[in-house]
């Protein structure tokens, strides 16, 4: 793997976010595809041992798309500035809490832990089990070595309701949690780390740091 290439070849998309560019370079795309998929390969290889539950899962089954699939009107690039993996059983879409690794240049590349923007249903079930588990939900949010791999805990800078969700009092403790609308952790890395020698490494040890947190959220989608 050369995690070198493929943060060369996202800039230089970044400066040329075009198709004609990308044609132009397919050459050059598919081998940073290939360069991220042997990164990928290896992440599953040395996280498997620690998170059993990702056995069987491949690059093909956790790699996203380059191109953008839910582009608007007012944006005018055809292609994402990462590459990017849902490292998840069942791969990718899988209904489940997982992991999520991208490589994106300028120190925007990031290893993510959670479920984000679940369905509705699946909504429901992790405020409910949050409800009935505010403990747990707390003891596995506030364990040490999560805090240690992902220092700002529970992402809350996404879209959120304005109000308590149907069912729950205004008052209830949880509110501020239960008004979310995506659950995960995350930690970003500067390109000196992407390129270092313990790079996977530490994604590895962020994968087994956040497996609990994974696994209170799985237990209320799997319930």
């Amino acid at each position: 793997m050369d995690n070198a290439f493929v943060l060369d070849f996202l800039r230089r998309l970044a400066a040329n976010n075009n198709t004609a560019w990308m044609q132009a370079h397919r050459a050059e795309y598919l081998r940073a595809r290939d360069h991220f998929a042997a990164l990928v390969t290896e992440v599953l290889r040395q996280a498997t041992p620690l998170a059993p539950e990702l056995a069987g899962l491949t690059p093909a089954q956790a790699m996203f798309r380059l191109h953008k699939n839910d582009r608007s009107q007012t944006d005018p690039e055809p292609y994402k500035r990462r590459f990017g993996s849902g490292l998840v059983p069942g791969g990718r879409h899988a209904p489940r809490a997982g992991y999520y690794l991208a490589l994106s240049p300028g120190g925007h590349s990031w290893l993510r832990a959670g479920r984000f923007t679940p369905t509705p249903p699946e909504l429901a079930a992790i405020r409910q089990e949050i409800h009935y588990s505010s403990d747990e939900f707390h003891r596995r949010l506030e364990d040490a070595e999560l805090l240690r791999h992902f220092p700002n805990g529970l992402d809350r800078s996404g879209e959120q309701l304005t109000r308590p969700p149907r069912g729950y009092a205004a008052d209830d403790p949880e509110l501020p949690s239960l008004k979310l609308k995506s659950f995960g952790v995350g930690r970003l890395f500067t390109d000196e780390e992407v390129l270092g020698p313990d790079f996977i490494a530490s994604v590895v040890a962020g994968i087994a740091a956040a497996r609990p947190w994974v696994e209170f959220l799985n237990t209320a989608l799997e319930a």
